[in-house]
């Protein structure tokens, strides 16, 4: 079983390519639900989402979240009501949020909800929320402290950064299965998303971060940084606010508790030889995913290095 924790536009499409690599019932995804928030009165979870429209084949490749050919009365009708429409949702993509919510307000979990949303779509792999707990991402800014939507959606992630924090992670529990999946996997990959807002909200869960240290399986991660800046969004901005390098060193260091293998672009070869000397184990290939091709041709080279380091381990972390 390959397990992939992930969030955000970049984990979207890298998902894409796996899709077409490894049977789905073999695939099993830990997501993150720190972006989720309340919106017109329903529960959304983007991240949740973007992973089922893209195991579903559904995706808006355009946008790189929501549902592909979708529409917008609802959201022009919401305008001329005067209600805010800085959140931006498609009809399509309104009926899973309405179903999420009806679902929520029967006494069923994220999980469970996750669950049946993906079945209804068709898709055999599992879906998995970190948390049934609340854990929201929280952006701190010279204007206050915002929600990442209100960040990163409603003002264009222009505001400079102080902090980033996950409010309720200390005590929040990782969600049934997540660990089992973690433990017993034969590899397990951080997708190429946002160290902090994406995948940190994951690994803000004590219990997560434990079993990543703990599992006997290759943990891969993409950078998502190429150079000194982010593929897209506010990965470097938000990396900088919490001290690590705007680089794929700041991304090893993010993960090093638990990495054995950094997966970086081909345009970091010179630096990625500098951290295969510090001891890292780095596999150089291109991470840029314009095409299905080049995710595909990721998804084959990150499960490629994972078995490469499978093989080549003599003892367990």
């Amino acid at each position: 079983m390959i397990v992939v924790l992930t969030g955000g536009t970049g984990g979207a499409k890298f998902v894409e390519g796996l899709r077409h690599v490894v049977p789905p019932e073999e695939l099993t995804f830990v997501v993150n639900t720190g972006d989720d928030l309340q919106w017109w009165g329903l529960y959304v979870s983007p991240d949740v989402d973007s992973i089922i429209y893209a195991l579903a084949g559904r995706l808006s490749k355009e946008r790189g979240w929501g549902v592909k050919g979708d529409t917008f009365y609802c959201l022009e009708t919401m305008k001329a009501l005067d209600e805010p429409i800085w959140f931006h949702v498609g009809d399509r993509d309104l009926a899973v949020h309405l179903l999420r919510s009806k679902l929520l307000a029967e006494g069923k979990t994220v999980t469970d909800v996750a669950r049946s949303i993906a079945e209804k779509f068709g898709i055999p792999s599992r879906v998995l929320p970190m948390s049934n707990s609340r854990v929201e991402t929280r952006v701190d800014t010279p204007s206050g402290e915002l929600s990442f939507q209100e960040y990163f959606v409603q003002r264009w992630y222009q505001d400079p950064v102080n902090s980033v924090r996950f409010a309720g992670s200390t005590e929040a529990e990782p969600a049934p299965g997540v660990i089992d999946a973690i433990l017993q996997a034969s590899a397990v990959i951080l997708a190429p998303s946002n160290p902090i807002s994406s995948i940190g909200p994951i690994l803000s869960v004590p219990a997560i971060r434990e079993a990543l240290v703990r599992t006997p399986a290759s943990v891969a991660a993409i950078s998502p940084i190429v150079g000194n800046n982010a593929v897209s969004g506010p990965a470097g901005i938000m990396m900088a606010a919490m001290g690590f390098p705007v680089s794929i060193g700041g991304v090893a260091q993010a993960y090093e508790d638990f990495l054995d293998v950094l997966v970086v672009d081909n345009q970091d070869k010179a630096v990625a030889q500098k951290l295969q000397a510090a001891g890292f184990h780095v596999k150089v290939t291109n991470t840029i995913m314009k095409t299905r091709d080049d995710r595909v041709n990721l998804a084959r080279a990150v499960l490629a290095a994972c078995e490469a380091e499978g093989a080549a381990a003599t003892s367990p972390k």
